[in-house]
Order: C-alpha cells, then structure tokens, then sequence
C-alpha cells in the first residue's frame, strides 16, 4: 500500500497526506485533501503554543471556536504559505535538505 500524497497548502509541495481526516465535518475534510502530515504536526505544535498561552479551557466551546478558527487560518488564511525555500527546524543543516535554512532560532527578549 503506497502512501497518499498531497499538494499541501501550507508547505506548497507534494507531501505524504494524513492517514485520515483529522476530525468530523467540512473543514476536517478540506485539512485532508490539502494538508500533508508535516504541516499539520506543525498545526499541532502552533495550538499547543496558543492554549498554552491564551490558557484555553478546551472544555470550552468558545475556546474550541476560538482554536478552529487558528486552525482555518493556519492553512488557508491569507499568508498562510510558508516562505518559498523553508525548511522545517529538524532538517535544517542535514545533508542534502538546503545547506542549513530553517526555521529561525526564537530571541529571548
């Protein structure tokens, strides 16, 4: 069995695809068609960042409105395609993955 591949939206190349939709319903259906498995393990990174931050009850139905909302923008809000050329943090450096480019190191203010 092969793996599916997508044109990821947010990666903006062809991409192994989720295993299946991530949840129920529309949006959860448009993530699998255009959303490859790396990008939404990024998803997955940016809305601990923001329950962590906002202290989001997700027992909260305005806190979960609040994290489907980041999510639709995420991957489809405008400016939501990572810059031409990134690569992502843990193939930065690594032989043959662009000599080095990835994801800026975060500045301690």
């Amino acid at each position: 069995m092969s793996t599916r591949t997508v044109k990821c939206v947010k990666l903006g190349r062809e991409l192994p695809g989720l295993p299946r939709p991530p949840f129920r319903g529309d949006l959860g259906q448009r993530i699998y068609d255009n959303v490859s498995q790396q990008a939404w393990d990024l998803w997955q990174q940016q809305s601990t960042l923001l329950i962590n931050h906002y202290g989001l009850n997700m027992a909260d139905k305005r806190a979960q409105q609040f994290l489907l909302e980041q999510m639709e923008d995420f991957f489809f809000g405008p400016g939501a395609e990572m810059p031409e050329g990134w690569i992502p943090e843990d193939q930065a450096g690594a032989p043959g993955k662009g000599g080095g480019k990835g994801a800026p190191v975060p500045q301690r203010k």
